[in-house]
């Protein structure tokens, strides 16, 4: 069985589906990995390093495509453009298709994916249930956008982190404050905590305030008791009433205002991002304050971020990257690469070394998203399978 890794070719992704080191267990298993040239510089992987790996370099991605049974992503492949262009054209009827999809929202792609004959799998919608947590591409990409969230605060705020004490006097350490406690915002916490700063965070999940005290930030509570069940059963947030989310604006209104720095991280699967800071907030903080959005793809939790810009409004820096992860893009590929690996070592008889896959686990059926002509899974409007 052949399995092709292209590189990506959507703006701005230097991240790549298969690391040399996963590429060497991927041919442990049986599998013929073809990778195209080039696709794992923007990790620093070098085509040298994946043929040591026992991985064959193909020229373009039409040749390392050609006859492949499973094709590895990062991003959703292109379906659109002309020759050379339109990745799912090169694929073979009957591929399976394994990457980040972005399956919720990209309903029409995934459509595509079923009309051409490809199963595919969308690793975001993996469950969050104990044995999938090595798969959960989620998780592993959200850790490091959390820790450079930081790094980008510190490198666009004016003064240091930690608590100063000098001959020439005192510098009084930053305070932080982290909104949506996931997965990025743990990350945030724990890092801006090594810098020095004081840390606050909040969520209407209640069952993070421990996770936050736990690494040394306090918690900001803004209604216990509507915050009893605002959390899904795969431990997402829900959407939250209108009466929360005023009460949550007065009370963050009134915290933002003596914040150095703000990170937001709030994300609903399949929703546009909740606006948690709003013009006025904006307004009240001190000049030289820094916001960064790790939710401005989705529209953004602050009012006034913009993708892809750093912008100053009323004084206060607003940090919009655009995809993240990538930013970290070495240590981003081979996280991910192995819960590539962790998602596809199950699917394979270990004996005969060929594909047997449990349509009935509830891992398959969780990302599975088109299957023999259909879309399958029960959020995009499929039946299941």
């Amino acid at each position: 069985m052949k399995i092709a890794v292209p590189k990506e070719r959507r703006p701005g992704e230097a991240r790549v589906a298969v690391s040399p080191e996963v590429a060497r267990k991927l041919a442990g298993l049986g599998f013929t990995v073809a990778v195209e040239k080039g696709a794992g510089a923007g990790a620093s992987f070098l085509d040298e390093a994946y043929q040591e790996a026992g991985a064959t370099i193909a020229k373009d991605a039409a040749s390392a495509l050609k006859g492949a049974d499973i094709v590895l992503k990062v991003q959703a492949p292109t379906i659109q453009g002309g020759e050379g262009k339109n990745e799912l054209a090169m694929m073979k009827e009957g591929a399976i298709l394994i990457a980040a999809l972005s399956a919720l929202t990209a309903k029409k792609e995934v459509a595509a994916y079923a009309k051409a004959g490809i199963t595919a799998f969308a690793m975001e919608l993996m469950p969050r249930i104990t044995r999938a947590q090595s798969m959960d591409v989620l998780s592993s990409q959200s850790n490091l956008a959390g820790y450079k969230s930081v790094l980008d605060a510190a490198a666009e705020f004016g003064r240091a982190f930690p608590m100063m004490m000098t001959a020439a006097g005192t510098v009084a350490p930053a305070k932080v404050f982290v909104m949506g406690v996931g997965v990025a915002g743990l990350q945030a916490i724990a890092t801006a905590k090594r810098l020095g700063a004081v840390v606050t965070a909040t969520d209407v999940r209640p069952a993070t305030k421990e996770q936050v005290e736990s690494l040394g930030g306090k918690f900001l509570e803004i209604d216990p008791e509507m915050e009893k069940d605002a959390q899904t059963e795969g431990g997402y947030a829900k959407q939250m009433p209108p009466e929360y989310l005023e009460k949550q604006k007065k009370v963050v209104a009134e915290h933002v205002k003596s914040q150095d720095i703000v990170i937001t991280t709030a994300l609903i699967p399949g929703r546009p991002a909740p606006e948690l800071v709003t013009e006025e907030m904006v307004k009240s903080m001190h000049a030289g304050a820094v916001i960064v959005d790790l939710a401005v793809e989705a529209g953004g939790n602050c009012a006034l971020s913009q993708p892809g810009k750093v912008i100053v409004k009323h004084g206060v820096k607003m940090v919009g990257h655009l995809n993240v992860p990538s930013r970290l893009a070495e240590d981003a590929s081979a996280l991910y690469a192995k819960n590539l690996l962790n998602f596809i070592t199950p699917l394979v008889d270990s004996e005969t070394k060929a594909l047997a896959i449990d349509w009935e686990d509830e891992i398959v059926t969780g990302t599975l998203v088109a299957r023999d002509g259909k879309v399958v899974h029960p959020a995009l409007g499929g039946k299941g399978d």
